[in-house]
């Protein structure tokens, strides 16, 4: 069996069209044709039936090409692994990091990061706080920017990078929008507008709110930092939202004040996987990181 007959099958799969595949794989189509043929030889098996003048997989070949992605991915990996360790300015990066970050710190983190490793690649994936800590756990991604950063976990290891206040934003006609500073116990009356369930922001908020002395009545709710920001620019509610998230332009802005009592934070780690040794690239991105947190990050 030939790792060529591999690429020839799955190419045939995906399409379901032996001259389709051939086209994109820049082959005669009877070159295609023979090697899938040898293939089933070889198994014992036939892995495509014809349906007009596509082809489909068996069952059997539907099975198979399972498998085959499996293995070509892991040898895709290898061989990735290999030229990392040998030249880690051409490897590449899956990187995650939560919906909140996407707007402004890793754009200008990625910038930074490319103009002095410009042949470095990224593979982003944005996701909640516990779909990260599951891709870094079963290796989907190398790195990952989550907020809070987990103080324990068996399997997963890092460092908070960032922390940040939480700020009110309230409606501009707001009463107390013009307050330089307010207690988070004023705005026990008001609607909130609120993260919806599995965004690590809405306990952040809901726990202020308690250590505060009052429950909040939750109006609204959203799932980005945009929504938040807009609905309660339009008179929809209060909210909380961290520092970075709050220094953006629009036609529909609310009012930013700063929440004296209780101090309300959040951290923002980096995280990798615990007991595994990083790629060289990783490595050279996690030390820039490191570096560029201790003494270049500022808000814009």
């Amino acid at each position: 069996m030939e790792l060529r007959q591999l690429q020839y099958f799955i190419q045939v799969a995906r399409l379901q069209h032996v001259t389709k595949a051939s086209e994109e794989l820049h082959v005669a189509q009877s070159a295609v044709s023979r090697q899938i043929h040898r293939l089933e030889e070889e198994l014992g098996v036939r892995l495509f039936m014809q349906r007009g003048r596509n082809v489909q997989l068996t069952p059997v070949g539907q099975l198979f090409l399972k498998r085959v992605q499996s293995v070509l991915q892991d040898l895709d990996r290898a061989v990735n692994e290999i030229h990392e360790f040998m030249d880690p300015e051409l490897g590449e990066i899956r990187l995650g990091f939560p919906h909140s970050l996407g707007t402004q710190l890793i754009p200008q983190v990625i910038a930074c990061f490319r103009k002095l490793h410009p042949g470095v690649k990224f593979r982003f994936r944005q996701g909640m706080y516990p779909s990260l800590i599951r891709d870094i756990v079963e290796g989907e991604i190398d790195l990952a920017f989550i907020s809070p950063f987990p103080e324990r976990h068996e399997q997963v290891t890092g460092e908070v990078v960032l922390t940040e206040d939480l700020f009110a934003i309230l409606p501009p006609s707001h009463p107390l929008a013009g307050e330089e500073s307010i207690h988070l116990a004023e705005l026990k009356d008001d609607t909130f507008v609120l993260f919806s369930n599995g965004y690590s922001l809405r306990p952040l908020v809901w726990d202020a709110c308690r250590l505060a002395g009052f429950v909040p009545t939750i109006g609204f709710e959203g799932e980005e930092t945009d929504t938040i920001r807009g609905l309660v620019a339009a008179g929809m509610g209060v909210s909380l939202l961290p520092e970075m998230a709050i220094y953006q332009t629009g036609t529909m802005m609310p009012a930013v004040v700063k929440v004296r009592e209780p101090h309300v934070t959040r951290t923002i780690g980096l995280i990798r996987r615990a007991g595994e040794k990083p790629q060289a690239v990783v490595k050279l991105f996690h030390h820039f990181l490191v570096d560029y947190f201790n003494g270049h990050y500022k808000p814009v």
